[in-house]
């Protein structure tokens, strides 16, 4: 009931802002709505009229991408004079999503008509996608390696740093040993580990995602301590007096209060993950990511680099992207205590 009364004042909100713009205000805002379709339109038409610099080739793929995306904004567009809700979406997005095309567009000017930004260190961008295309194979071999490694080294570290963090939170006696550990490790880097640990280690898979889970375990930790530190002692005097044993007061009351905080110690360690990863892959792991990326600049395969570089970007943008559905799903009674 709570999410459909939000979602009903939303829709009053959204009618009454649509009632107060005056007609050449909306006339405005429609247009700039239309800008990423110019945009991309004009980045078209540049590819795919404007001459090569020398022998410089291209092929149709990227024109088949730009159609697509140009479409779909126009689809978009169409379907918002229906959903005002949709175009409020869009029209947020326009100035983004315009400047976006233009700076393609830009590149592919310095790079394949006219040659600014010499090759093989800055190829264009139809290169860069018929590359990741003709090396796939790899690449998602590579990708499957990194996000194995990744999500190995991060739940173990958040495992370990939810109940280092909760329990010291939770118990003196616990605080009393993990505080040191926190202050000391939390001061230095993870990286700085890396020779020690991948000479330790048995493997070099197993040395990685103990650095990626130690880099998680100090932001999980410090969030999650934190979390139930600041829990009001009001919540704590009503669970006793409605008869609540400890164990249940710590499950029922103590991590539901900190989980807040700790999905904010969640999304800092997944990025220090991502960062160890990289690092690890580069230096020791003879596998993923990192490693093709160190492989392909080896062989000045800068086209395949770059692939590389923007397949690793897409890959965290949605794991940050799940964690954010995760942490408003869990998290979703915030929701009607708000409303």
């Amino acid at each position: 009931m709570a999410e459909q009364k939000i979602s009903l004042k939303e829709l009053n909100t959204l009618e009454l802002e649509r009632k107060h713009i005056s007609t050449a205000g909306k006339v405005l805002q429609r247009i700039l709505t239309a800008l990423p379709i110019v945009a991309g339109l004009l980045h078209l038409i540049e590819y795919m009229f404007i001459p090569n610099k020398g022998m410089n080739t291209c092929t149709a793929t990227y024109a088949y991408i730009l159609i697509f995306f140009i479409g779909v904004w126009a689809v978009l567009y169409i379907i918002s004079f229906f959903n005002y809700a949709l175009y409020k979406k869009i029209n947020h997005d326009a100035a983004l999503y315009a400047v976006i095309f233009l700076l393609l567009a830009a590149y592919d000017y310095a790079t394949l008509k006219t040659g600014k930004l010499l090759m093989p260190y800055f190829p264009w961008v139809d290169k860069i996608i018929n590359s990741v295309i003709s090396d796939r194979v790899k690449l998602l071999d590579s990708a499957y390696h990194s996000l194995k490694l990744l999500f190995t080294g991060y739940f173990g570290g958040v495992i370990a740093g939810f109940i280092c963090g909760i329990g010291a939170g939770w118990s003196s006696k616990i605080r009393y040993w993990v505080n040191p550990f926190v202050k000391i490790l939390g001061a230095i880097p993870t990286t700085t580990y890396m020779p020690i640990i991948m000479i330790l280690a048995s493997s070099l898979f197993g040395g990685s995602a103990f650095l990626i889970g130690l880099g998680v375990w100090f932001p999980v930790t410090v969030s999650s301590l934190t979390g139930v530190s600041n829990i009001n002692s009001h919540y704590y005097e009503v669970a006793r007096t409605l008869g609540t044993s400890k164990i249940g007061i710590l499950f029922r009351v103590v991590i539901p209060a900190a989980m807040p905080t700790v999905f904010g110690g969640l999304t800092q360690g997944m990025s220090v993950a991502c960062i160890t990863l990289m690092a690890a892959e580069m230096m020791g792991v003879e596998s993923g990511l990192g490693w093709y990326i160190n492989w392909q600049k080896g062989w000045a395969e800068f086209s395949k680099m770059y692939g590389a570089i923007i397949i690793i970007c897409i890959i965290f943008v949605l794991v940050n992207t799940l964690l954010g559905v995760i942490k408003s799903y869990v998290l979703r009674w915030q929701k009607g205590a708000n409303s």
